[in-house]
């Protein structure tokens, strides 16, 4: 009959540290459990995947929009039947795009056609200490990962002040009568209790066994579940995803790039070629690294991509500013 599978989603802002945290987690969970990561990235190409710190990791990444939105809910639908019937791990961790309105989640787990397979076990929500107040109340989505979240990891203590740390904490409690926290610096912490703690608790029993659907059948499922009135059908926020293909090869007029990108820019990441390596481009509202990374080629599929997600006014800007960039495509919600 087999086991439940516990889902955990780890949710947040862009650029808050939700892959460093699931690196942390990779690297504690137990190597007699079976682990798989499903992986959403707002843009057409996906890059955090590529940061993902064990090759050998059952893992699948949906790009393109937000798993929980109309824009791929084909895609999470399919894919979760998938695990279900085929992979059925132990624990599964859903890393969210951070513009995602993660509410559905939990009704999402319990479609017929899991047959009771995933039990929802918590919603982590990453918090970037150095940036979150600045962009709480301009963006919904943030709110709704607030309301949503049980256990919330205000990462990156290392940059705030205690002043602004316990102001961020005050501001979750408006959205969660009994949150739960934790400080930390690059997700670090000790993931036992969360994670690990009630495996001996596995239900069994609840799990419905029968016939897998054919692909037509499964295609008709998910077409009735789209026509739902009550789906969510864009991203809470108006943003685009735009992805641009470095054609230059002096660093030096990227970093010159970060420091004259629009204001309105909340996030930019790619891999990128030059002096002799491979470098990590990494921007947060205003603040950005560019640092060398050992990553194999046949892992870096990605090389030599930009996505940058904003408003979409912004989008012209960034086309200005970027003469050694070609535009590739753009998607998202513009609404």
């Amino acid at each position: 009959m087999g086991t439940a599978t516990f889902v955990y989603l780890i949710t947040g802002f862009l650029g808050s540290g939700k892959t460093t945290l699931l690196n942390r987690v990779i690297h504690q969970f137990p190597k007699d459990r079976k682990l798989m990561i499903l992986m959403n990235e707002f843009g057409e190409v996906g890059i955090d995947g590529t940061l993902v710190e064990n090759e050998d990791l059952e893992m699948m990444e949906i790009s393109k929009g937000s798993i929980f939105c109309a824009c791929v809910k084909t895609d999470f639908v399919k894919g979760m039947y998938s695990i279900s019937q085929e992979i059925r791990p132990d624990i599964l961790l859903i890393e969210s795009t951070g513009v995602a309105n993660p509410t559905d989640l939990k009704r999402d787990l319990k479609l017929s056609i899991f047959k009771n397979r995933f039990l929802f076990k918590e919603q982590i929500c990453v918090i970037d200490a150095a940036h979150f107040l600045g962009a709480y109340g301009a963006f919904q989505s943030i709110e709704k990962q607030l309301e949503s979240s049980t256990l919330f990891l205000v990462n990156k203590v290392d940059t705030a002040d205690r002043a602004t740390i316990d102001r961020i904490k005050d501001v979750v409690k408006t959205h969660h009568p009994d949150p739960t926290f934790y400080e930390t610096v690059y997700g670090d912490i000790d993931f036992s209790s969360i994670f690990f703690s009630d495996e001996t608790e596995r239900p069994s029993s609840q799990i419905a066994e029968g016939e897998p659907l054919t692909p037509s059948q499964l295609d008709e499922y998910v077409e009735a579940l789209l026509d739902d009135p009550e789906a969510q059908v864009t991203p809470p926020d108006r943003l685009l995803s735009a992805v641009y293909k470095w054609v230059g090869k002096d660093l030096e007029t990227i970093r010159k790039f970060a420091d004259r990108l629009p204001p309105a820019v909340v996030r930019s990441k790619g891999f990128l070629s030059g002096d002799g390596g491979t470098y990590l481009f990494s921007y947060v509202m205003g603040d950005w690294e560019l640092n060398p990374r050992e990553i194999s080629p046949e892992r870096c599929t990605q090389k030599d991509l930009i996505v940058f997600i904003a408003p979409p006014e912004s989008l012209k800007e960034i086309e200005i500013l970027a003469g050694q960039f070609q535009l590739v495509t753009a998607t998202g919600s513009s609404n």
